[in-house]
């Protein structure tokens, strides 16, 4: 650690706002199992350091492979000779790694993989493939800044992914469905029940051969819990990233401490829960990780910032600077965003629905951040009549926008679940996950291919 504080005193450069350097050694493991065998298998080592120098509103950044004092000595040396600034670094020499490598195995569960294959297989003769991915990765990293303590710490993942096609009458059908945690893969298989990933696919495919189109037009939407949270995380949580507020990008721009969601909305960011796919003890800048409330009762309470955009912004610093790796400069992004629960049961909440449409899974779209407008597909909906869940349907389009979403939100359930995923900003892929419970939406555009409302 003494070797840590040596780089934070070269750090404490003179006309700079802040400085700060990221060293980063990690390991992980990749495998792909497709058509009854492992097609690719990869295992990868990174290490590097990456230095940044703020000259008021301008980033210097540079980064290295190899994690000595030597690399961050000459990261130190390019940023502070482009930012015209001059420093000392001739006493840091090469020496061992800053940080070590993980001392952990993250090897895949091979033949559990290969039987689980043979299991889905033999539950349904429907079954045309079958596809699995896993990995896995350890980490240690250093964060050294003149903003924050010295940090280090271990960090852990484990992602699993099984994707099934089934063939009926010469149309084909899919389902797809993820487990990911931060912790190793021992714990991660103590956990999640790969099988029960496995099964929940295949049953969201064959749940696709009985449906039947979907009507379109303005109809009330109910979000299940188990949709996860994907449409609040693309619709609304990048909205409100400082950033995107402070290039006057963000749909929420100049509405903090107003009403921007119905009342009975409450949305939180929360790196601090353990095994979530987002968590984390500190940022990618050294700040401790905290719970934030983003909105309370509908009313807009705190953006998610940076350092950077902290200073630049006069916002609460949430701890939210995260960097996909050493090579790249942290930027405000969310963790584990959500919903927080209710108080309505989510059978209350569909029996009150005359007819609608209920959203079990959502798949890929577009957003656009400024107005806060969207399109997300649907891949499990079921149409609700009479309060009741009839039938699946399928090719189920949502069209809206964010910020009036949370502005119809007309109930909110207790039955709040998480799902994790990889979040893509500015070229940076970092884990996060998404949560809500059931909610009920007043009304939404749903498209469809059936644009009558018969019964089928």
């Amino acid at each position: 650690m003494d070797r840590l504080f040596d780089i934070k005193d070269i750090l404490e450069l003179p006309g700079i706002s802040f400085s700060d350097a990221f060293i980063q050694r990690s390991i992980s493991r990749h495998a792909i199992f497709d058509n009854g065998k492992f097609e690719e298998i990869s295992a990868s080592r990174t290490e590097g350091v990456g230095v940044r120098v703020v000259v008021g509103d301008r980033t210097y950044f540079t980064h290295s492979a190899g994690a000595t004092s030597l690399e961050a000595g000459l990261c130190i040396s390019e940023c502070t000779r482009r930012a015209g600034i001059s420093s000392n670094v001739r006493s840091l020499s090469k020496g061992p790694p800053l940080v070590p490598f993980p001392e952990i195995s993250i090897e895949a569960p091979f033949s559990r993989i290969s039987e689980l294959d043979a299991k889905i297989r033999k539950e349904s003769p429907l079954v045309k493939q079958v596809s699995f991915g896993w990995s896995s990765g350890a980490g240690e990293i250093a964060v050294i800044g003149t903003e924050n303590p010295v940090c280090r710490a271990s960090s852990f993942s484990t992602r699993f992914s099984a994707s099934v096609v089934i063939e009926k009458d010469g149309s084909l059908f899919s389902g797809r469905e993820v487990s990911a945690l931060r912790m190793p893969p021992e714990q991660f298989l103590d956990i999640s029940d790969i099988d029960n990933v496995a099964f929940e696919a295949l049953r969201r495919a064959l749940v696709m051969v009985e449906a039947k189109p979907c009507p379109a037009g303005i109809m009330p939407v109910v979000l299940a819990g188990v949709a996860g949270g994907t449409m609040i995380h693309e619709a609304c949580g990048h909205s409100l990233e400082a950033d995107i507020v402070l290039k006057d990008y963000s749909a929420f721009r100049n509405s903090m401490r107003q009403q921007v969601a119905s009342p009975q909305v409450s949305l939180a960011d929360d790196p601090t829960i353990p095994g979530l796919f987002g968590s984390y003890a500190f940022d990618g800048e050294g700040t401790v990780s905290r719970r934030t409330i983003l909105i309370k009762d509908g009313v807009l309470q705190s953006f998610l910032s940076d350092i950077q955009s902290s200073l630049q912004g006069e916002f609460p610093r949430t701890g939210n600077g995260r960097r996909s790796s050493y090579r790249v400069p942290p930027i405000p992004r969310m963790s584990n965003t959500f919903i927080m629960n209710g108080k309505m049961h989510p059978e209350s909440i569909i029996s009150s629905v005359r007819e609608g449409l209920l959203v079990k899974k959502m798949g890929g779209g577009e957003v656009n951040p400024t107005s806060g407008d969207f399109v997300f597909h649907v891949t499990e909906g079921y149409l609700i009549k009479e309060g009741k869940v009839s039938w699946p349907v399928r090719n189920a389009i949502l069209t809206g926008n964010g910020p009036q979403v949370l502005m119809d939100i007309e109930a909110v359930g207790d039955d709040i679940h998480f799902e994790a995923g990889m979040c893509g900003k500015s070229g940076q892929d970092i884990p996060v996950t998404d949560g809500q419970p059931t909610l009920l939406i007043r009304q939404m555009i749903v498209g469809g291919s059936d644009t009558g409302h018969e019964d089928h």
